[in-house]
């Protein structure tokens, strides 16, 4: 037997409330009292009642909610993001809603599929499996910001990290301290296409290399998936390969977790045996034991900007493409010797 669909009457039949009532508790309108809010949703919640986005769409042009698109779900460095958007959006009375693409390329596409793409009023999406003709074949009708590191077309609105010169910063924080066996953890020197990791390695020689340093090959420590139970592995395997190295560029915070730990395994001490700097400034990177010194790409930042071009393009379908580029900083803990610094931001 095929169960009725619930509707807002019934809701407001149950609750003993009008119907507007309920669509103004429904809407996150500010006109209803806490305990009226609190009672309306008990009873949407017990009633099963489901929201039509769809319909909601037709009649008002909007959903009230926004779609994040990233490649990893287990990664802080996304965790810290959504959380920064979804709070931005609450205070416009919005909804966020996170995918997970798996740095597919199918995925990304079908994340942008119109079907898909009715339930957003915008998307932030974080591309890494398209590339500049998969973006360039797309067409969607409604705002759209990407994030990340890949080439893409100018129609579109971007914010991209300061990632080479944030890596570079911090190289030349590790020279400055005494460093000059430095490793790049995670970094790739080549790669098919641009990524963060060829960005930041690259950032990584140029340092090296105007400090009259070697950038050598064998210093440049490749990763597959970033995380920190692989770093830890692969400091561990490269300095029983007999490795020298007295400084480490982590390319991200979870990885420099990982060679923290490595090192640890080793027998080294940080800062006093290797120096340590990460990227991304995570909130964890404060509570390690030494602190972890690390790159600020200013993730509040890049989030206000991301916000201000999707509600530039609500309000202006035809507004004309933004690529904003992150300010990046240098935050000193006690994983390196903190020597003074020439330059310790770079916009």
């Amino acid at each position: 037997m095929r169960r009725r669909t619930v509707t807002m009457s019934d809701v407001a039949r149950e609750a003993g409330v009008s119907v507007m009532t309920v669509s103004n508790v429904l809407n996150d309108r500010s006109n209803v009292g806490a305990d009226t809010r609190l009672h309306v949703l008990e009873v949407v919640d017990r009633l099963g009642y489901e929201i039509n986005l769809t319909a909601r769409r037709l009649r008002s042009g909007r959903t009230g909610t926004v779609g994040l698109i990233v490649p990893r779900f287990d990664l802080h460095y996304y965790g810290e993001l959504a959380a920064l958007i979804s709070d931005a959006l609450a205070a416009d009375r919005m909804h966020l809603v996170v995918e997970q693409s798996g740095a597919s390329r199918e995925r990304e596409l079908s994340a942008l599929s119109l079907a898909r793409l009715q339930q957003y009023d915008g998307v932030l999406l974080g591309a890494v499996g398209l590339d500049t003709a998969d973006l360039d074949r797309i067409h969607p009708d409604l705002p759209i910001v990407l994030l990340g590191e890949q080439d893409v077309p100018d129609r579109y609105h971007r914010v991209q990290m300061r990632n080479a010169a944030g890596a570079r910063l911090a190289t030349e924080h590790l020279i400055s301290c005494g460093a000059s066996r430095i490793a790049a953890l995670g970094g790739k020197l080549t790669a098919p296409r641009p990524e963060m990791a060829t960005y930041r390695a690259n950032g990584w020689a140029g340092a090296l290399a105007d400090a009259g340093l070697d950038p050598r090959p064998d210093l440049v420590i490749p990763l597959h998936d970033y995380s920190i139970a692989e770093a830890r592995a692969t400091i561990t395997d490269v300095l029983a390969a007999g490795l020298k190295i007295d400084g480490i560029f982590a390319v991200t915070d979870e990885v420099a977790i990982g060679a923290l730990a490595g090192l640890n395994d080793a027998g080294l001490r940080v800062p006093d045996d290797v120096q340590l700097v990460g990227f991304d400034n995570l909130d964890i990177s404060q509570h390690l034991t030494p602190g972890l010194t690390t790159i600020d790409p200013d993730r509040p930042a890049m989030v206000a900007e991301a916000l201000r071009l999707l509600r530039r393009q609500l309000a202006d379908k035809n507004a004309a493409p933004e690529h904003i580029v992150s300010t990046v900083s240098l935050v000193t803990r006690g994983s390196t010797r903190n020597s003074p610094c020439s330059a310790c931001t770079d916009e």
